[in-house]
């Protein structure tokens, strides 16, 4: 951790230790002519410069000459770890194969699953690597990573030893949260037999994983997991102590939104297809709703509606879902883009959701998130003098510098 000062920032963050709800996304705290101190990887003031502290002549000073400074981007839903590459699949959903069909002849989570059982824990981590200094150049400083494509014990083990390798190896960089998602499929050798492979999901999985991950998460979705299975593994994972997360009304509507709340879910995520009730519920029980514009892109699916979330008084988060198949793209810029474009949320509500309410959905919202006293110095400086370039600047990245815990890791 680093001691660092930057000055002459026009800084622009949501506040809080939790996550922001409703009409409250659009609400940032603005300082011009801004400074901060970090002292330790720590802030310990944020504020307006001529009213700052005195410190040492030899901390490292940046001068952020007047442009927009912001809290670092938490992507909180990625799949970071896999093992092997389905551009052949992107090519089929071209032609029109939908998600389901190709997942049915072989294709999909399967695919990944069979490359990454071939995988070693070296390659694994070293692909991750790969993704996490590209993630660092857009401005990220947390991600979330999940397990999901080994869908067995030892295969699921590699993939968790995977992430925390990456996590030491870029703790300079990044901030990693490891999520266990051995639900993600049922594995062709349990072909008809979900209910057993649920069984060793609790009674085998579980308790090896419980130490070695955040978060649970599942894929619960019609003809894979559905709502009693789905509960019953939810309920096992949070009784072994586990934070939970699901995979929600992404290709049916088939009620996670509701499960989410309440088996007490920190996140519900793509909920494309969510209902209505489903939102009221989530808003109702403070669950997360982590919306991946990406995937419905790259799906050529509805986008989630976003704006029923913030107007029912829910917490919004916005995260990439980085995978090989149905979105190969990490990409912040378009994330933002689309949320702004075609989701209808202002960039205000944009930021809170990649910042303080991604870090909310990743259970590290006192952490990081928000410029502010006491938390992380994870910042970002932008090339322009306001935060509205984000969405005008249409995909591409305007992020000039990337600081984590107090140190420059990307300018």
């Amino acid at each position: 951790m680093s001691n660092l000062v930057i000055i002459n920032a026009n800084i622009s963050t949501p506040t809080g230790n939790s996550a922001v709800t409703g009409t409250g996304m659009s609400e940032l705290h603005h300082i011009a002519n801004g400074a901060i101190i970090i002292e330790n990887g720590i802030i310990t003031y944020v504020g307006p410069q001529d009213e700052m502290p005195s410190y040492s002549p030899s901390v490292e000073v940046i001068d952020a000459g007047g442009k927009a400074v912001l809290p670092g981007f938490v992507d909180s839903h990625t799949h970071l770890i896999f093992g092997g590459f389905r551009a052949d699949e992107f090519e089929w959903r071209l032609k029109g194969d939908s998600y389901m069909s190709i997942m049915e002849r072989g294709g999909g989570i399967q695919s990944t699953v069979n490359e990454t059982r071939k995988a070693d824990v070296n390659s694994l981590a070293d692909k991750a690597r790969w993704f996490i200094k590209k993630m660092s150049q857009m401005g990220v400083t947390t991600v979330e990573a999940k397990s999901g494509y080994g869908l067995d014990l030892d295969s699921e083990l590699k993939m968790l030893e995977a992430i925390k390798l990456t996590s030491e190896a870029e703790e300079d960089r990044i901030r990693i949260v490891s999520t266990f998602l051995g639900a993600h499929a049922v594995p062709k050798e349990y072909k008809g037999r979900t209910e057993e492979y649920v069984n060793i999901l609790i009674e085998e999985m579980i308790p090896q994983v419980k130490d070695k991950a955040q978060f649970f998460d599942i894929f619960t979705e019609k003809n894979v997991f559905e709502i009693e299975d789905s509960r019953k593994l939810l309920l096992a994972a949070k009784a072994a102590g586990m934070k939970l997360k699901l995979h929600a009304d992404e290709i049916v509507t088939l009620g996670g939104a509701e499960l989410a709340a309440e088996v007490g879910a920190v996140s519900a995520d793509h909920l494309l297809h969510v209902s209505d009730e489903g939102i009221k519920r989530m808003a109702a029980e403070g669950v997360v709703a982590t919306l991946l514009p990406l995937t419905a892109f790259a799906l050529r699916e509805p986008f989630a509606p976003a704006r029923k979330f913030i107007e029912a008084g829910a917490a919004v988060a916005l995260a990439t879902d980085l995978n090989p198949g149905s979105c190969f793209s990490g990409s912040i810029p378009l994330t933002i883009a689309l949320a702004c474009i075609y989701m209808n949320m202002s960039i205000e509500e944009t930021i809170t959701a990649l910042t303080l309410n991604g870090a909310a959905a990743c259970g590290v919202a006192d952490l990081t998130g928000s410029i502010e006293v006491g938390k992380s110095g994870d910042i970002v400086i932008l090339e322009f003098d306001t935060y509205k370039s984000l969405p005008y600047y249409v995909g591409m990245n305007c992020v000039n510098t990337t600081i984590f815990q107090g140190k420059v890791v990307n300018k």
